[in-house]
C-alpha cells in the first residue's frame, strides 16, 4: 500500500473522527436537556432501564469488525459520562455551603458570638455528677470571663455498663447552676423526643459524633429555634459531616456550629487524630463557625494546650475542653480531664498566646 493511499484511509479516519465529536456534542446538549427536565419532575437522574436498552440496542446492531464487548464498553463510557453532564453541582445547591451564602454564619449565644472573628471557648466537666461538681467548675470558667459550660447529662458510651448519665436531672444541675452564675449551657441530646424537653434547660443542644448520622435527631434539632453544636463522626468524611448539618438547616434551624473532635485513625498515641486540616475546609466549603474539641481528639492532658494553640492559629471559632474538680474520681474520661489548676494553667497559657481577652 502507497503512502498515498495510506494517507487517505487517514484523511477519512480523521473526518470520521470529526463527525463523532459532532455527534457526541449533539448528544451531550440533548442529554443536558433531559437532565433538566428530570430536575423538575424530581426524578432520578441515572435510569438503568435506559442503559439495558442501550447496550442490546448495540449488540443487536453491531455488524462488526469491532466486538460487542467492545462496543458496549465505549457506549457505557458514553453513558456515564452523559449522567456527569445531568450532575448537579451540590455546592450550590446545599443550604450551607459558602456558595449559597458567602457571609459568615455567627451564632449568638447569650451575648457570646460564636464566629464573629474571635475565639470563644466550652468548657465543663465530661458528664455531670452532681450539683457541687458543677458549681465549683462553672466558678472557675467564670473565673475566666467565659460563658460557655458543657456537660453532659445523657452520656452514649462504648460500654452499656459505663455511667450514661443522670439525664433530665443532670440538665437540671445545669441550668441552676448557669442561671446562678449567668453561664450558657451546651450539652448533648441523644433522642429526638428529648429535644422539646431540652429547650427548657439549654442554649445550645449538642448533637455529639455517636449521633452525627441520626437523621431524625438531626432533623428534630433543626425544627427548633436553637443553636446547635454538632460533632464529626469518628468515622466520618468532610462530606459526610456537611450533609449532616445540611439535614439541620434544612428544617428551618441556621444556627450550628461544626465540631471537630477527631477521627479514628490506625494511629494508638492520641485517642483519637486531630484532623486540623478540616478547620480551613470547613470554613471554606461552608458560612458556619467552626469549634474544635481537644479534649475528645486528643484524650491526653499534655496535648491540650498545643493542639488548642494550634486550633486557634488554624482559624477556629472556638476550642472546648474538659474539666473536672477531681479527675481521678471521674465517672467518665478520668485521664482526659483537667483539673482546676491544670485549667487555670490552661487560660493562663492562651492569654499568654494573646487569644484571651486579658
Amino acid at each position: 500500500m502507497s503512502n498515498q493511499s495510506l494517507e487517505g484511509l487517514r484523511s477519512q479516519i480523521d473526518a470520521i473522527d470529526l463527525e463523532l465529536l459532532e455527534l457526541l456534542n449533539r448528544r451531550g446538549k440533548i442529554v443536558e436537556n433531559i437532565g433538566k427536565v428530570k430536575e423538575e419532575q424530581g426524578t432520578n437522574r441515572y435510569d438503568p432501564v435506559r442503559e439495558r436498552q442501550l447496550l442490546d440496542t448495540v449488540r443487536d446492531n453491531n455488524e462488526g469488525p469491532f466486538s460487542t464487548a467492545t462496543l458496549q464498553h465505549l457506549f457505557k463510557q458514553i453513558f456515564k459520562a452523559s449522567l456527569e453532564l445531568q450532575k448537579v453541582d451540590n455546592q450550590k445547591t446545599l443550604l450551607v455551603s459558602r456558595k449559597k451564602q458567602p457571609e459568615d454564619t455567627v451564632v449568638e449565644i447569650k451575648g457570646e458570638k460564636i464566629g464573629d472573628g474571635k475565639p470563644h471557648f466550652v468548657m465543663g466537666p465530661c458528664a455531670v455528677e452532681s450539683y457541687d461538681q458543677v458549681k465549683e467548675v462553672a466558678q472557675a470558667i467564670k473565673g475566666h470571663g467565659l460563658k460557655l459550660m458543657r456537660g453532659g447529662a445523657f452520656k452514649p458510651r462504648t460500654s452499656p455498663y459505663d455511667f450514661q448519665g443522670l439525664g433530665i436531672e443532670g440538665l437540671k444541675i445545669l441550668k441552676r447552676v448557669a442561671d446562678e452564675l449567668d453561664l450558657a449551657v451546651v450539652s448533648e441530646i441523644t433522642h429526638p423526643n428529648d429535644i422539646e424537653v431540652a429547650l427548657d434547660y439549654l442554649d445550645v443542644i449538642q448533637i455529639g459524633a455517636r449521633n452525627m448520622q441520626n437523621f431524625d435527631l438531626l432533623k428534630a434539632a433543626g425544627s427548633v429555634d436553637r443553636p446547635v453544636l454538632l460533632k464529626r463522626g469518628m468515622s466520618a468524611t468532610i462530606e459526610e459531616f456537611i450533609f449532616a448539618a445540611e439535614y439541620i438547616i434544612s428544617q428551618g434551624n441556621s444556627k450550628i456550629i461544626l465540631c471537630e473532635r477527631g477521627i479514628r485513625t490506625y494511629e494508638k498515641a492520641t485517642r483519637n487524630t486531630l484532623d486540623i486540616s478540616s478547620v480551613p475546609i470547613l470554613k471554606k466549603e461552608t458560612h458556619l463557625p467552626v469549634a474544635v474539641d481537644v479534649t475528645h481528639s486528643t484524650g491526653r492532658k499534655d496535648l491540650l494546650l498545643p493542639a488548642a494553640k494550634a486550633a486557634i492559629a488554624i482559624g477556629a471559632d472556638a476550642v472546648m475542653a474538659e474539666v473536672h474538680p477531681d479527675p481521678a474520681t471521674a465517672l467518665s474520661d478520668a485521664a482526659q480531664q483537667m483539673d482546676i489548676p491544670q485549667f487555670n494553667e490552661f487560660m493562663a497559657a492562651l492569654k499568654a498566646f494573646n487569644v484571651v481577652p486579658q
